[in-house]
């Protein structure tokens, strides 16, 4: 442990995952048998069914779909146990041939596996709807249903083969480069080296001079590696285009919104409405400004705490602090939560070379989530570990889907993992009297969720404005890029935040832009579509709790907007999302009535 973390520990110093119910190591016999083994399986079921999907029975149909599901659900296994060894240490080169092992026997699967797709989209409409709708095809329903909303958009089977094996030495590896070189990254503030997360933690922090002190920090590391993070950016914003072209796509973010099912006007519903309401963020950091008693309020400033005095929150209070607001809320979702502790499948240590941020990897159907995160000790870690959790309990509930209908599409994956943050904040603000640990703690809460909605709708405009300009100018300057970045941001703040130039560059070291293009508008959607299902929750809907367990548990087995209308929410009605939006001009109004009551008081 370095200087930095002395004196302070936490007691998530030693919380790593147990992946043995995964393979038990790199060398585990079970890994290497089940590597050769799904070639051979793969082989199998290429000699049984090329050729003949067209001309299967149902039942026989049916019989191929199981056989499939079960060669995914063994490449997903090698592949997860893989990733988050790596992701714990990606200085290791082991562990990164490791992962690149795993991308490459994925690519040879399937090679060997992609005319499955190819010749079930090419069964006529006629045939193919008769068997979804049929009753032997009805637990692969929703699947069947999705995956043809991929014919005109899958190439012909030679074609699909040569973009599985180039993607290998292409986007994957490029990501696994950017990981890589962000996990080796070193931060020098006040004569250490830190890790990105350690650096980025400094700015939750009270104490403004280090606050500005590691924003120079991170801003000098990346301006140092900004020639290969330019570089980066630009070789997967090409390699997105060229497969967004051979692929049909008309624009940049439609591979995303079908994979997400939903179509584009909803998600322009969802970003005009988010756009239209950047006057409440304004509106909020003027109010924060005051509190902070500051002139002017810096980009470095917009996670300062209220209260200067920060409590260092233990790794056991996090947990019993979550633990309890999910149990209050359900039984079962507590002891699932309960489980993740309980067993070993959380990896909350801070150490050199392990990735920055937060997840939850749902593993295979066949075991269980893992939950990954940097636990620095603050409540803005309480509340990320309430949001891994929610995803690592949705994810638990929706196994019984099996591996071709367990996952949602991203605008419902973030449902249960921004609920279960608004829980655990529910449960604070009740415990609390006095009312500036009130505001503190709220205003924590707005700055979370303009995080997760107003930034993530802003990062949504700078990435159509940079795979626009990728497309229509070609390669993009590391200036251009700060540019579109200080002027997207800018359209957030507008006056209530100084944008300092150096701000510029912190566009380079966000993951999300590269490894999953277009993402990041589910975060918004996800947020306000959970302030709208809380609101119902505290109005007393009946059985509330129990329905949304069994929304939870249906995973991905049917659409989007039918799961969440099981809680009487609609979805694809353009003025829905501005249940969300008053609800966050209410606790904006409830923060200013809080800041007046502290006026009153002294």
């Amino acid at each position: 442990m370095n200087s930095e973390s002395a004196g302070k520990e936490t007691g998530a110093e030693q919380v790593h995952w147990d992946l043995s119910d995964l393979y038990r190591s790199p060398e585990d016999p079970a890994l290497a048998e089940d590597r050769k083994n799904i070639l051979l399986e793969a082989d199998a079921f290429a000699g049984k069914y090329k050729g003949r999907i067209g001309k299967l029975t149902k039942a026989e149909f049916l019989e191929s779909i199981r056989e499939y599901e079960n060669i995914i659900q063994k490449l997903r296994k090698i592949g997860s146990y893989s990733h988050l060894l790596w992701s714990v240490n990606t200085e290791d080169a082991a562990l990164g041939k490791l992962v690149q092992e795993a991308n490459e026997l994925g690519s040879e699967v399937n090679q060997r596996l992609v005319f499955y797709d190819v010749e079930w989209l090419k069964v006529n409409d006629k045939t193919a709807n008769e068997w979804i709708e049929s009753e032997e095809l009805h637990s692969y329903r929703h699947y069947l249903r999705v995956s043809r909303l991929y014919k005109d958009h899958t190439l012909e089977e030679g074609q699909e083969q040569v973009m599985s094996a180039k993607s290998v030495t292409g986007r994957s590896a490029w990501n696994r480069y950017f990981d890589e070189t962000m996990g080796a990254a070193r931060f020098d503030l006040d004569g250490e080296k830190l890790t990105q997360q350690q650096v980025l933690s400094k700015l939750q922090g009270s104490d403004r001079e280090l606050r500005k002190r590691a924003h120079t920090s991170m801003t000098k590391t990346l301006g140092e590696k900004k020639r290969t993070l330019t570089f980066i950016f630009n070789t997967l914003l090409a390699d997105k285009a060229t497969n967004d072209k051979l692929r049909g796509y008309p624009n940049w973010i439609s591979s995303r919104n079908l994979s997400n099912q939903i179509d584009e006007d909803s998600v322009n519903a969802l970003v005009e409405s988010v756009t239209g309401h950047y006057e409440l963020v304004q509106r909020y950091y003027k109010l924060k400004k005051e509190l902070l008693g500051y002139d002017k309020l810096y980009d470095y400033d917009r996670y300062a705490p209220i209260l200067k005095s920060e409590k260092m929150i233990s790794w056991d209070e996090a947990r019993v602090m979550v633990l309890n607001a999910y149990s209050n809320f359900h039984p079962e979702m507590g002891g699932i939560a309960q489980k993740f502790f309980d067993e070993n499948w959380i990896d909350a240590a801070i150490k050199p070379g392990k990735r920055g941020g937060a997840y939850s990897a749902s593993s295979v159907t066949s075991v269980h989530p893992y939950v990954f995160m940097n636990f620095d000790g603050r409540l803005r870690d309480v509340q990320t570990l309430a949001h891994e959790l929610g995803h690592g309990v949705h994810q638990y509930l929706a196994r019984k889907q099996g591996e071709l209908q367990s996952s949602t599409p991203l605008t419902t994956a973030e449902t249960a993992s921004v609920f279960g943050e608004m829980l655990v904040f529910e449960k604070l603000m009740e415990n609390l009297d006095d009312p500036k640990e009130k505001l503190s703690l709220l205003t924590s809460k707005i700055d979370d969720t303009i995080a997760t909605v107003f930034r993530q709708i802003s990062m949504n405009r700078f990435e159509d404005a940079i795979h626009t300009a990728r497309r229509e100018e070609g390669e993009l300057t590391t200036e251009q890029f700060a540019a579109k970045w200080l002027a997207t941001q800018a359209d957030l703040y507008g006056g209530s935040v100084e944008l300092t130039d150096e701000y510029g560059l912190w566009w380079s070291y966000i993951p999300h832009f590269l490894h999953t293009p277009g993402y990041v508008y589910a975060y918004a959607f996800g947020e306000l579509l959970v302030l709208a299902l809380y609101q119902s929750y505290r109005n007393g809907t009946p059985e509330f709790a129990d329905r949304y367990l069994e929304m939870l548990g249906a995973g991905g087995s049917d659409w989007p907007h039918n799961l969440v209308g099981g809680l009487n929410m609609e979805i694809k009605d353009p003025g829905f999302w501005q249940n969300g939006l008053q609800i966050f001009k209410q606790m904006i109004e409830q923060a200013e009535a809080l800041s007046l009551e502290m006026v009153h008081d002294n």
